[in-house]
């Protein structure tokens, strides 16, 4: 494991680093403006792979596994948004870097958001790819995870005897209206990865500070108006069976100044589905917009305006 500081002409690939006592794995690749790629639950860096490969050429991207999630260590905790955000913060700090662009997938949207509201000296834009956080509606299979007693039922559904039975769980996902390909491929494989108490504790952990057995209890929207001087752009499937496309609109509507791309024929997952057009997305909206710089007195006015 090393702690490095990466600069411009860092080798690219899989590092490690250690805060706080614990382990945090993430992909470094490319040189120029700085993209924070953050994926969303029991999702891992590998996510964003294609994407990275077609950024990576023109900015420094660093997309890291969240703690509870990937390679990264999955310690007892504080796994609310906040805690994340900082996490992210962390990681940047120990890399050098002051300032970035922070691009967030789904429950990592919803992280990009806090972390322009904890630290918006560091966010120079904002990108929410089908993000949570923007409306109460959520896939009933993430909130059962907040029902009482999920922490017991969840070792036997993802014991390796049920996750062989192939046919069986095909039928599952099936009934609740999965889109065949990638959606139904990286659920398969977020289901898989909680096999490990560890990784099924932090689940469960971070969809209880986020979810409750209504749908989404955390929302950003009463602050949005917040990002009128900060450069936003969000990208959604027009088909996304997790988080309805409608939120993203929602948000654009309460954004001001924000761009919206809805992909046809994609589902919850753009950046693999798409991954060169996404990459293109974000590329031009970087080349395209001014970076925010935004301090405490920017944001005392913003919020003095909002007030009323």
């Amino acid at each position: 494991m090393t702690n490095l500081d990466i600069r411009p002409g860092a080798g690219p690939g899989i590092h490690e680093i250690e805060l706080h006592g614990h382990r945090v794995r993430f992909r470094y690749e490319g040189r120029g403006p700085v993209i924070v790629l953050i994926h969303g639950i029991t999702g891992r860096c590998e996510q964003w792979q294609p994407a990275i490969e077609a950024l990576g050429d023109r900015h420094a991207v660093i997309a890291p596994d969240l703690l509870g999630h990937g390679e990264s260590a999955k310690p007892r905790g504080d796994y609310s948004l906040g805690a994340y955000a900082s996490a992210v913060r962390d990681t940047l700090v120990a890399l050098g870097r002051d300032r970035a662009t922070i691009v967030g997938h789904s429950l990592g949207g919803g992280i990009a958001m806090q972390f322009a509201y904890q630290f918006p000296e560091r966010c120079e834009r904002l990108v929410l790819v089908s993000s949570g956080g923007l409306g109460r509606e959520v896939h009933p299979l993430l909130r059962a995870a907040t029902l009482p007693g999920s922490e017991l039922v969840m070792p036997l559904l993802t014991h390796p005897s049920v996750l062989g039975a192939g046919e069986a769980v095909g039928r599952l996902i099936g009934l609740l209206r999965l889109r065949a390909g990638t959606d139904l491929a990286e659920f398969a494989r977020g289901y898989a990865s909680l096999g490990d108490a560890e990784a099924r504790s932090a689940f469960i952990e971070t969809m209880r500070a986020v979810l409750d057995p209504g749908g989404q209890r955390v929302s950003a929207l009463d602050r949005l108006y917040l990002t009128e001087a900060l450069p936003s752009l969000l990208v959604w499937g027009a088909g996304d069976p997790i988080i309805p496309v409608e939120h993203g609109r929602a948000a654009h509507a309460a954004m001001p100044g924000s761009r919206l791309e809805v992909l046809a024929g994609v589902g919850h997952f753009p950046q693999l589905e798409r991954p060169l057009e996404f990459a293109r997305l974000v590329a031009d909206f970087v080349a395209s917009t001014e970076p925010a710089e935004l301090d405490t007195e920017t944001m005392r006015e913003r919020l003095l305006a909002g007030a009323r």
